[in-house]
């Protein structure tokens, strides 16, 4: 493909005066990219893009053919991404014939958990293979960084087995500076330090997630049920999965089963945190062994004050209180700061986490 096509592609229709018209499979990229980009009404206003002058009509269907034809794969990703989040094309997770060309990704995922209500029973069982899928490739990514994070605390102990994973920098230059040559600068090491890799002997500690399960937060609903799964069984850690609106959904009995759990998720909704954190704060067992994290945007449509005061009761019997304002892989922040900034003021860790830095963050509170 030319500069010139390219740009034509880029530019749309007005452009064709000044680049050229187009003429095969780049016709076809440009009829594509119309069928899903010129419904862009600010588009249309700028007069940026106007594509698509032949005569053929394309349905959803056809149009996935044609982009897996003719575009690479991470072109297609972003063009389905787009469909799917940016312009609501329903039908991509809604007709069963869509549904067998579409390759499961996080994005289908998400749109699958927005528009289950809308399949029949036939569609909804072929969607449940995406999300078994997805959640599939998840649990294999978590899972390996929840072991890394669970793999054992390095003691303080000499160890005669010298394992690299184990080597004492701090001690093994105490040991060697009277070795140290300043004119090449450098320290002969002649007695490296290791120290010993124990199993931990733990206490027993809770994890108690609780996911605001509105529009907004799907990445987070399905991040939070995935690494609820991970965290399920470890040695010296109880976990729960409370889901919420403005009603409160005690999840942790399917916590196993992660793709089961996804699908009884219902998106959307009011949003009652203050709800939620008393239903969480009943289910502290031991307050100085207990990490309660909350997934949210903290735009409480309860009451803030209820919210404020039942989080300020946590953290002063001891409890850890997290307010996580994202559970994705890209931790992106969005949340209403003012509400945050309250929390953080009663003793609450306010930010933002991926999952493995969620269970970094445990492991650490039962080292």
């Amino acid at each position: 493909m030319t500069d010139l096509e390219r740009w034509r592609l880029i530019l749309g229709e007005p452009a064709s005066r000044c680049t050229g018209g187009l003429q095969g499979d780049a016709a076809r990229r440009d009829v594509a990219l119309e069928w899903l980009y010129g419904r862009d009404p600010e588009l249309a206003e700028r007069g940026v893009r106007k594509g698509g002058s032949e005569d053929s009509v394309l349905q959803t269907v056809d149009w996935l053919d044609e982009v897996h034809t003719l575009f690479p794969k991470e072109t297609i990703e972003r063009l389905e991404r787009d469909a799917v989040e940016r312009y609501e094309i329903t039908d991509i997770v809604t007709d069963p014939d869509v549904l067998q060309r579409i390759e499961p990704n996080p994005a289908l995922l998400r749109a699958v958990l927005r528009t289950k209500h809308l399949m029949n029973p036939a569609v909804l069982a072929m969607a449940r293979k995406i999300v078994e899928a997805v959640v599939r490739q998840l649990m294999e990514k978590l899972k390996t960084e929840v072991r890394t994070a669970f793999s054992g605390t390095r003691s303080r102990r000499p160890s005669i087995h010298k394992n690299s994973r184990n080597f004492d920098f701090r001690s093994t230059i105490k040991a060697n500076l009277q070795r140290y040559q300043p004119e090449e600068r450098k320290l002969a090491i002649e007695h490296p330090k290791f120290v010993s890799r124990t199993k931990r002997n733990l206490e027993q500690w809770q994890v108690i997630l609780l996911v605001d399960q509105s529009g907004s937060m799907t990445s987070s609903v399905i991040h939070s049920a995935v690494t609820a799964a991970c965290l399920w069984g470890l040695p010296g850690l109880r976990t729960h999965l409370v889901a919420f609106d403005t009603n409160v959904v005690d999840l942790t009995s399917d916590v196993t089963d992660p793709v089961e759990l996804l699908m009884k998720v219902q998106l959307g909704g009011g949003t009652d945190i203050a709800k939620a954190v008393v239903y969480g704060a009943e289910l502290v067992d031991s307050p100085r062994r207990s990490i309660v994290a909350i997934i949210s945007d903290f735009y409480e449509g309860g009451s803030e004050e209820r919210l404020v005061r039942t989080v300020k009761g946590l953290c002063e019997q001891g409890t850890h209180v997290l307010c996580l304002a994202a559970l994705d892989d890209e931790a992106n922040p969005d949340y209403d700061r003012a509400l945050g900034q309250r929390l953080a003021n009663v003793g609450a860790h306010v930010g933002a986490m991926t999952p493995g830095q969620l269970a970094e963050f445990v492991a650490e509170k039962l080292k």
